[in-house]
């Protein structure tokens, strides 16, 4: 039942960037109104699939956060995406972003959804994940993915959309907030993972794939917030960054799979 409902996000997530793309063209405030809302009854819809997936975890006697494995990897990333998009976004009437984001959120749940190589069965966690920590680390790390995510997304945005090192101060703002949000969050995400790798492995760090190039995007971040301060503008070479953050952020995630360690969903 849990998957059918987040494939059905999956299209609502469609509907409204296809509602915010009219905006633009049509140049219409009432698409943007209606893709807003629709972007918000996915994410609610979204909230409860992922709550019910609880709930089913614990009928079929298991019982953990659906944080586990590659699919509800995906879907709370998706879910963090847009999540971190209502909270920055909300109140900025620009049909603009919802363009750029939404696309995320639907790609995410998409693959999610109807990649045949992504196994959507609820399974038990194995001894290692069996941790209060799990929770915790997950969240955090997602949550400054996602952020990471939209800090890059909203700086490329800006050099497009306006062509002005210095274009559109809502979005600039947008940016600052979630560049130093991402950084936070994902920064708690390291060290709990750390702390939690020596619970579980006795060693605080081992420089597995995933330790590796999860340190690698926070150096990446920490330049950016470095550039960012010492430019005090939304330069190209911040710009470019922020693209390099993104491409490290989808490697940490995606690309670390296809390598051996402790942290592949493969």
């Amino acid at each position: 039942m849990n998957t059918t409902i987040l494939a059905v996000v999956t299209f609502v997530y469609l509907l409204s960037f296809v509602l915010f793309l009219a905006s633009e063209t049509a140049a219409k405030g009432g698409w943007e109104k209606a893709g807003r809302f629709v972007a918000l009854g996915g994410f609610v819809l979204h909230a409860a699939g992922m709550a019910l997936r609880w709930v089913e975890s614990y009928h079929a006697g298991m019982g953990h956060a659906p944080l586990s494995n590659f699919y509800e990897s995906l879907i709370f990333f998706s879910w963090s995406v847009v999540f971190l998009y209502l909270v920055f976004a909300w109140r900025q009437a620009k049909g603009i972003i919802g363009v750029f984001v939404m696309p995320v959120a639907f790609l995410l749940m998409a693959y999610a959804s109807f990649s045949p190589s992504v196994d959507s069965q609820i399974k038990p966690l194995i001894p290692a994940l069996k941790s209060n920590w799990l929770i915790v680390h997950v969240i955090t790390c997602f949550l400054g993915y996602a952020a990471f995510v939209l800090t890059s997304v909203f700086g490329i945005m800006t050099r497009m959309k306006h062509g002005t090192p210095e274009g559109g101060a809502a979005v600039q703002g947008m940016l600052e907030d979630c560049l130093k949000t991402g950084f936070i969050l994902f920064t708690l995400g390291i060290v709990t993972g750390s702390v939690w790798a020596h619970v579980a492995w006795g060693r605080y760090w081992g420089w597995d794939p995933k330790e590796t190039w999860a340190l690698i995007t926070w150096f990446i971040y920490t330049l950016a917030i470095h550039v960012r301060i010492r430019d005090n503008a939304t330069s190209q070479r911040f710009v470019i960054i922020l693209a390099v953050g993104l491409a490290a952020v989808l490697f940490t995630y995606f690309g670390v799979n296809y390598l051996p360690g402790l942290h592949s969903y493969k």
